[in-house]
């Protein structure tokens, strides 16, 4: 197998030292390692094709992979599979600045993608995800992923306008007017053909390049600070807020997040008597003060009707002020930013239930994740957001742990367990969702979901050689 692929690459793009292929075995989660028989170090769409069609000769399993940053296995391979290593196609193919469309390879990362369109002087932005700068942009495309602009825009899948794809077969299609554009400026009008390959993890075809929306970047930005003292004054604030439509983004994240920010790794798992529950972080844009002040007197009149009836706030802050008091918090002051609390710990694990779901049930979720969190012995560690206009949100219940001890492991295992259960009996969905997360919700999935989802790998992926395993797909 080694002589076959280094036959289409080079001996140099193919690894098979044992140490090496240990960076390939795992991601930050308790997901059990596995290391691949190579992997593969391509850098064009052609070399991706020629691995395609030697896999599929000799019937090699294939799992794509770039920074290894996910939290849940999804690119770890299975038993006797290779790693599809997309690092090195790392271009910023195009930037059609007047249609706010980029093209993009795999490679690119966040921070690569903010310095380009800086360099360019491009008043253009994109949304961050909370992944680390070296983060792939394209592959929280594909996963449909959440970002600072999630409030305005939804998940990060709906800001794709096409992909260039190579199939199992090793052929190549463009999706979306791509198709016949050689601007690729929107999913429409031809039938949405990019969905075969957003949430799909991989296993319908192997995305090389993805065009999808950027954003306008305002000259003007303040990200502000709210404590807040109960679950509900959260919540609600975030509802109001969302949809008064004068935030970029609206986030919460509970006592424990804050303090592990701050410095304590490992939180107690109650607050003390006194201390907020929560804190809001709001991010507001304009072209011009008067605008921005506008805004500004928009929320505080939310917050003001919300202390009237009953609920307790502190006065919004700016994160200049927050960063001289603490310059822990410049982690907050700009994204992308590198959370090392969560991935640079001493024992490396990083693990979460990350779920979309009605904003108007957060209240009551949040809730009942924190007493779980509680009762297993781990601080309840949060992130919210608020996505599309408020239609639905993100709601992260986060650990961290050390990889290396077995009862960590078995503990994060149980809560994220009970967490599962509680947030689906709830209505919220599992996004990113790893395979053992798909095994205790497939007898609740609708079952012609689940069958129409095998047609498709069947009719895409016919000898099951793209990521098999993940979405309980062969």
């Amino acid at each position: 197998m080694k002589h076959r692929f280094e036959a289409v690459l080079g001996p140099d793009r193919v690894i098979s030292d044992p140490a090496a292929l240990d960076a390939y075995n795992d991601d930050y989660s308790e997901h059990d390692p596995v290391t691949p028989a190579l992997a593969l170090l391509p850098d064009s769409v052609e070399q991706v094709q020629a691995i395609v069609r030697v896999a599929a000769e000799m019937r090699v399993p294939l799992t794509p992979r770039v920074a290894g940053t996910n939290v849940g296995g999804l690119a770890v391979p299975p038993e006797g599979g290779v790693v599809v290593d997309l690092r090195r196609m790392n271009r910023v193919v195009a930037v059609h600045a007047d249609d706010m469309v980029a093209v993009i390879e795999p490679g690119v990362t966040q921070q690569q993608l903010k310095d380009h369109l800086e360099a360019s002087n491009l008043p253009l932005t994109f949304g961050f995800s909370l992944g680390p700068r070296r983060s792939s942009v394209l592959a929280n495309l594909t996963l449909d992923g959440l970002t600072n602009r999630s409030l305005k825009y939804g998940a990060m899948g709906e800001c794709v306008a096409g992909f260039e794809v190579v199939l199992a077969d090793g052929s190549v299609v463009k999706t979306g007017a791509w198709a016949l554009s050689d601007v690729p400026f929107a999913k429409s009008p031809f039938p949405d053909l990019s969905g075969l390959f957003i949430g799909w993890q991989g296993a319908t075809g192997i995305v090389t390049k993805a065009a999808f929306h950027l954003a306008p970047k305002h000259p003007l930005s303040e990200r502000l600070f709210v404590l807040t003292y109960s679950t509900h004054g959260t919540f609600e604030a975030m509802r109001r807020l969302s949809r008064l439509e004068v935030c970029d983004d609206i986030g919460g994240l509970s006592w424990p997040t804050g303090k592990m920010m701050l410095g304590v790794p490992r939180p107690h798992p109650v607050p003390d008597d006194g201390e907020p529950r929560f804190f809001l972080y709001v991010d507001l844009t304009a072209e011009a003060h008067e605008e921005l002040a506008y805004k500004r007197d928009a929320l505080r009149g939310v917050l003001d009707a919300l202390r009237a009836g009953g609920e307790r706030y502190e006065d919004p802050l700016d994160v200049e002020t927050l960063v001289g008091l603490n310059p822990a918090m410049n982690k907050f002051a700009s994204f992308p930013t590198d959370l090392d609390f969560l991935t640079d710990h001493p024992g490396k694990g990083l693990t979460w239930i990350g779920t979309y779901g009605p904003l108007s049930r957060f209240d009551e979720a949040a809730d009942h994740g924190v007493r779980i969190m509680v009762e297993h012995g781990i601080a309840p560690a949060i992130v919210s957001r608020s996505m599309k206009g408020g239609r639905f949100g993100v709601l992260r219940f986060l650990a961290i742990f050390d990889k290396k001890n077995p009862e960590e492991v078995a503990r994060v295992r149980a809560v994220n367990l009970d967490l599962l259960r509680a947030m689906t009996q709830r209505g919220f969905v599992m996004y990113k969702t790893p395979p053992w997360a798909l095994r205790e919700l497939q007898s609740k999935i609708d079952p012609g979901m689940r069958a129409l989802m095998r047609k498709v790998k069947g009719l895409l992926d016919p000898q099951g050689i793209l990521n098999p395993g993940k979405l309980l797909l062969p």
